[in-house]
């Protein structure tokens, strides 16, 4: 009798799939327990997505951890010869902190790891092997390369401070060259230094087209150094004819501290995020084995569960869902779009409809609260979307940062009694909806704050004395006034910024990049 593969689940049938192709390529599965010593954790966190870990003391007085991780489990015991690669794969499950439950949450893993003696040869294998797992899954994928060697690199030759990297480096994963020249001023970097910075979001695509215009940018040996890595782990893919789903983009960057070389990000059509991901971690590698090197990627099973429920759209033309914002925002930024070719036939404010749509344009608007833009494309609900700083600042989302289109322009402020004067002998107490804001702000300064959530009327705290002061969006100040209160500090400025999924990106960049430039010709005028 015949096991019917499609009566398991994606995730299911995946696995499967997966074992079968590691084993066929050398490696042996890595059983970890599901317990570690928490002092593997402690003294290695800096590898660590986070370091919040479950903890918990077991009968002989031992501080355990549920494990938040495998790679630094099998760098730290896997057995390897001196001078030989160990070839590794595992199926494990790991417990890590969910931004969106605000509690753990159970992981579903399944990936390989190579470590010790790992040169050109293991590296396009492990690639290689990346590529065919997302094509066991039946769906249209991207796999995104990139090479960390290139961007750090390119700091050391326009001089950016070490206590600033960690801002651009986000600023470029984001695709926020709005922020990231802005960084880049503060940082006292010069305006060449700052467009060589920005020129990172344009080198992507096909890796020879990529290549060919990132060599003549190359200011220094590791950046040199870099591209040579990245053509000849091309050349050998393309000898195997596996670059047809493959991507350069030297923007896609990681953490500093745990990639050094190459970098790896796969996504599938239909999911609203990266389901495998990896690089080159030989730091970690080397906590453990003086000079080993090492690779690995791992696919996130839990991701494929989404498969059966997330359709491939279909059809000539493809359609690019708008999160819209209700209100007067959401007019000026429908009046921008319909000024460039984005309108629709049907006037969304004279109907009750909450989806319109211009199938010619290739455009479909969905009317939402302005606050849940940025979670309805983090979400892969909508590919692209227009929400104010303050939502996108406060909601966390993961998301790319295309552009400031300048509409709604306002700034967040501290504000406060006119004869307010701070007492830093207790703790500030800081009434506001925005309470991720103000909580970074005022731990950038490490002062003591009581926050004190509120939905409305936010400046009848102070009076009512509520609180001591206020962090909210102000736009003319007429309010505060007529109040009696003052703006104490401005600390951000606030505008309405266009946003996109970075999985949508991936499959529906052509359509996404056209409509960019049409915006920022509009906007920059």
């Amino acid at each position: 009798m015949e096991l019917d593969l499609n009566i398991l689940k994606p995730q299911e049938r995946v696995s499967l799939q997966l074992r079968v192709l590691y084993e066929k390529a050398g490696f042996r599965q890595y059983h970890m327990g599901r317990f570690e010593e928490y002092g593997l954790y402690q003294e290695n966190r800096r590898f660590l997505s986070s370091e919040q870990v479950i903890t918990f003391t077991d009968l002989d007085g031992r501080l355990l951890a549920l494990k938040p991780d495998v790679t630094l489990s099998i760098a730290k015991n896997a057995q390897v010869e001196p001078g030989q690669c160990g070839r590794f794969y595992y199926a494990e499950n790991v417990y890590r902190p969910s931004q969106e439950s605000h509690t753990f949450k159970e992981i579903s893993q399944m990936g390989l790891e190579c470590i010790g003696a790992v040169d050109d040869a293991v590296t396009a294998q492990a690639v290689s092997l990346a590529i065919r797992s997302l094509a066991r899954t039946e769906r249209d994928f991207v796999l995104e390369i990139s090479h960390m060697g290139f961007v750090t690199g390119l700091f050391d030759a326009v001089g950016a401070p070490e206590s600033i990297r960690p801002r651009l480096l986000t600023c470029i994963r984001d695709r926020n060259a709005h922020e990231l020249q802005k960084c880049a001023a503060e940082a006292g970097l010069s305006r060449q230094g700052a467009d060589a910075l920005c020129r990172l979001s344009a080198l992507a695509g096909d890796w020879e087209t990529v290549l060919t215009a990132a060599e003549p940018l190359a200011l220094n040996a590791a950046m040199g150094a870099a591209l040579t890595e990245l053509r000849t782990l091309c050349q050998a893919l393309e000898a195997q004819g596996e670059t047809a789903n493959l991507k350069l983009d030297l923007s896609l960057v990681n953490d500093m501290e745990y990639y050094n070389g190459l970098v790896l990000q796969g996504y599938l059509a239909g999911l609203p995020r990266a389901v495998l991901q990896g690089g080159r971690y030989d730091p970690l590698a080397a906590q453990f084995r003086p000079g080993a090197k090492a690779i690995g990627f791992a696919l996130y099973l839990d991701e494929l569960a989404r498969l059966t429920d997330a359709a491939p759209e279909t059809g000539e033309k493809v359609m690019l869902n708008v999160a819209l914002p209700k209100g007067r925002l959401g007019d000026k930024v429908y009046d921008l779009l319909a000024g460039v070719g984005y309108g629709c036939p049907e006037n969304y404010n004279d109907t009750r409809k909450l989806v319109v749509e211009n199938p010619a344009a290739g455009i479909r608007y969905f009317l939402v609260k302005p606050s849940d833009v940025a979670i309805y494309v983090e979400h892969g609900a909508a590919d692209i979307g227009i929400v104010g700083k303050d939502i996108l600042q406060e909601s966390g989302a993961d998301v790319y940062e295309l552009l400031d289109t300048g509409l709604g322009k306002c700034r967040m402020c501290v504000a406060g009694p006119k004869d307010f004067a701070d007492d830093p002998g207790r703790a500030l107490r800081v009434a506001t909806k925005f309470v991720n804001i103000a909580k970074a702000y005022y731990a950038a300064q490490g002062r003591d704050i009581d926050i004190i959530k509120l939905n409305g009327s936010i400046e009848l705290a102070p009076i009512l004395g509520l609180s001591d002061v206020i962090v909210d969006i102000v736009e003319t100040g007429t309010t505060l006034k007529e109040n009696n209160l003052k703006v104490i500090t401005e600390f951000m400025p606030i505008s309405a910024r266009f946003i996109a999924n970075r999985a949508s990106y991936q499959f529906k960049r052509r359509e996404i990049d056209t409509l960019l430039t049409k915006l920022t010709e509009v906007t920059e005028r």
